[in-house]
């Protein structure tokens, strides 16, 4: 019942057609890469991940990670052979720049390996996908003994990294850091404070751990302006890169969690000997500005995730539905039982998982492939437009991904039935470990806080009303096909109550309260309307491809239809959850809700 088998299919539809990798490879920056060999490389990750990874996700949430009394940290069985595999194959480094070992593939085909790894493992996948975060920063803002120090051993996974921001006084509200750094006579800085919530901040996995560290100079300006980020290795690296002397950093704890109990997630007490050695990243007080470079691409991993908890919860789901019998479904035999996947409520379940899955993929692709081209376009207007994209989308991805995740594994539970909430049957622990997803890189509050902030008035409103626009005009491309008139009167109904949406949230944006009070609901609205869009979009690639056999063109138009007709609908009943009196709203102050 646990086992995980890639959908190597679909997302090789997605990349090859939705995501159209072939134009990717045409840019000068991917250049020397064969795209044709993707195929190939993506079967041999799916087998690797398959193989090494997944049979350990429910011995990761059986043992846990846990933490001696000299502060180091077991991981669980077969944790560390797994991961020295993984570095062994590389598969670390397919995305990353060629210059320190990498692959130097497009980032959404990197993307793709990382869906796997979570589907197969998420609590072990967190330890290289903290490197991830890592690695981006110091590529954009490390000078070059930094980068040549630190990179070359976070490219191939032999040292792995961390993101330390929150303290126990400091949670999203990075400003209120009190970790303070100390700049010493020879350049360095003492580093003295605690972080919390640091996921792999100690384990046993690798040799050396490159933390990243927010921490205040003497005499910063307060909140984010006066944040500066060092770098503070587990252990100091020679001038011959050899590892030296343990840092003064130390795991006092591990948190007790309601999932990805296999992740390490560590209190750090920094500076308890007379201060941990630091490294200055760039210039003091520009440190937030330095987390943000990494912040979209960390925010689209997240997401990431709930994608891949609900793929391989839905691959359990369904499994279990085929075998499961109870009742007699309409049409069935007399007196025999039925699967329950022949009941039309499950076979509701299973659909709305299976679609809003796919448009999940898309999205969460979508988005790495305009990262992609605003990276490596050679056209600076195309850049901006990939840019100011992938930015709108990243709220999306985060958020609807993550809410989604949430979702779609709580269906898997009601499909098990009484089974589900059972832990011996597995798929409880897709759910656990999705929970988390809403919270990490900003909770799904503050992505909707900059969506309807920042995000939508982008460039005066110019980069969601071109969206819009795009939106509207795949009408006419969906109108040659009988088959899916639906789905297109679907979708404009749903565009044309966004836009109203959209369009009160910039007239109203001086209002502060109205605005936040309406902005979770209206980053639901409009995800949902991207999901319809992209869906509605997969259903026409699907259609005009001559090369797709029957099947597969069928299943394509099913999910679509699905999306379009049955589920994009509920766009309009969020509406008056965006529009509503925001007065009503904040007259539930302690005492009226606690009558």
């Amino acid at each position: 019942m646990t086992i995980y088998n890639t959908p190597l299919a679909d997302i090789q539809f997605v990349l090859e057609r939705f995501c159209d990798l072939k134009s990717l490879g045409a840019l000068p920056k991917f250049a020397d890469n064969d795209m044709s060999v993707v195929p190939d490389m993506l079967a041999e990750a799916a087998r690797f991940f398959e193989e090494k990874f997944a049979p350990l996700n429910s011995v990761g949430d059986a043992h846990g990670s846990y933490v001696q009394p000299d502060g180091s940290v077991v991981t669980p069985p077969g944790f560390k052979e797994a991961y020295a595999a993984y570095v062994e194959a590389g598969w670390g480094g397919v995305g990353l720049d060629p210059g320190f070992g990498g692959g130097g593939f497009p980032l959404v085909v990197a993307n793709a390996i990382q869906e796997m790894m979570n589907s197969s493992n998420m609590a072990l996948t967190m330890a290289p996908m903290l490197s991830q975060g890592a690695i981006d920063a110091l590529l954009h803002h490390g000078d070059e003994v930094q980068k040549m120090t630190y990179l070359p051993k976070m490219f191939s996974g032999v040292w792995t990294a961390t993101m330390n921001l929150t303290e126990p006084d400091a949670g999203s509200d990075v400003g209120a850091v009190r970790t303070k750094a100390v700049k010493n006579a020879d350049g360095t800085y003492s580093i003295t404070g605690t972080k919390i919530y640091i996921t792999f901040g100690e384990h046993d996995m690798a040799e050396n751990i490159i933390h990243l560290v927010l921490a205040r100079t003497p005499n910063a300006p307060a909140g984010t302006k006066g944040i500066s980020c060092f770098i503070v290795p587990k252990f100091l690296v020679n001038d011959d890169g050899s590892l030296g002397a343990r840092n003064d950093v130390k795991c006092v704890s591990t948190e007790h969690k309601l999932g990805i109990k296999a992740s390490p997630t560590c209190v750090l007490s920094f500076g308890d000997n007379g201060g941990a050695i630091g490294y200055l990243i760039g210039e003091e007080n520009h440190g937030m500005a330095y987390m943000f470079t990494m912040m979209n691409q960390a925010r689209l991993g997240v997401g990431i995730e709930g994608l891949a908890l609900s793929e391989r919860a839905y691959q359990q789901a369904l499994q279990y539905a085929s075998e499961r019998k109870q009742g007699r479904a309409p049409g069935a035999p007399a007196g025999e039982s039925s699967p329950i996947i022949d009941h039309p409520d499950v076979k509701r379940m299973l659909a709305t998982m299976k679609s809003t899955i796919e448009a999940m993929r898309r999205i969460l692709y979508w988005n790495a492939r305009c990262l992609d081209i605003a990276a490596a376009s050679t056209d600076a207007d195309e850049r901006e437009r990939a840019a100011d994209l992938a930015a709108l989308l990243t709220p999306i991805s985060k958020g609807w991904g993550t809410d989604m995740g949430v979702e779609l594994t709580g269906l898997a539970i009601q499909i098990h039935g009484g089974m589900g909430f059972i832990e011996e049957t597995g798929v409880a622990q897709h759910y656990r470990d999705a929970r988390i997803t809403t919270i990490y890189e900003g909770t799904n509050g503050i992505q909707a806080m900059d969506l309807v902030g920042r995000k939508i008035g982008l460039k005066g409103g110019a980069v969601i009303n071109g969206l819009f626009d795009d939106i509207a005009a795949l009408d006419a491309r969906l109108a040659k096909h009988a088959e899916l008139a639906e789905t297109a009167e679907s979708l404009n109904s749903a565009l044309k109550a966004t836009r109203t949406s959209t369009h009160w949230i910039m007239q109203n944006s001086t209002n502060q309260v109205a605005v936040l009070s309406g902005a979770t609901p209206y980053l639901r609205q409009l995800s949902t309307l991207v999901a319809g869009y992209v869906m509605a979009q997969s259903a026409l690639i699907a259609l005009e491809a001559t090369d797709l056999d029957a099947t597969t063109r069928s299943a394509k138009v099913a999910t679509a239809r699905f999306f379009c007709e049955q589920l994009l609908p509920a766009v309009h009943g969020i509406s008056p959850a965006i529009t509503g009196d925001s007065e009503l709203l904040m007259t539930f102050d302690h005492a009226a809700l606690t009558l």
